[in-house]
């Protein structure tokens, strides 16, 4: 099964991503972080099974290694998961971010988001 999560080495490419999809499911992680390490395969499985090109792409943000991603979302606890629509943070099931490792809480928005992709994506494919 390949990797369907995309690992951010850089600002640029993070907003190249966010660019280039119309829903982005982040996770703010780092290498020391025991909660990331436990929650890290449940998100992969969660990208394998979303994931949708261009429409719905799942990202990990390393906060060591890419400090001014995680600075311009004021991200300060980790795993912290945060949500794009065009380009723009958004709430998910009236949440804007999900601290900790909740994976019930995680699943759910990953679910909703992973919905609205697959509806967009069908929609686009109606109209071509």
């Amino acid at each position: 099964m390949a990797d369907q999560v995309k690992h951010i080495s850089s600002h640029q490419e993070f907003d190249n991503l966010l660019a280039s999809n119309k829903y982005v499911i982040a996770d703010f992680h780092a290498d020391w972080c025991g909660p990331c390490k436990l929650i890290s395969p449940h998100f992969s499985k969660m990208a394998s099974t979303f994931s949708i090109p261009g429409f719905l792409a799942f990202a990990k943000v390393n906060v060591d290694h890419v400090q001014s991603v995680a600075q311009k979302y004021s991200v300060a606890a980790m795993p912290t998961f945060l949500f794009f629509k065009e380009g723009n943070q958004v709430a998910v099931n009236g949440q804007a971010m999900i601290q900790g490792a909740n994976l019930p809480s995680l699943n759910l928005a990953v679910e909703k988001m992973g919905k609205l992709a697959k509806e967009k994506a069908a929609a686009a494919a109606a109209a071509e």
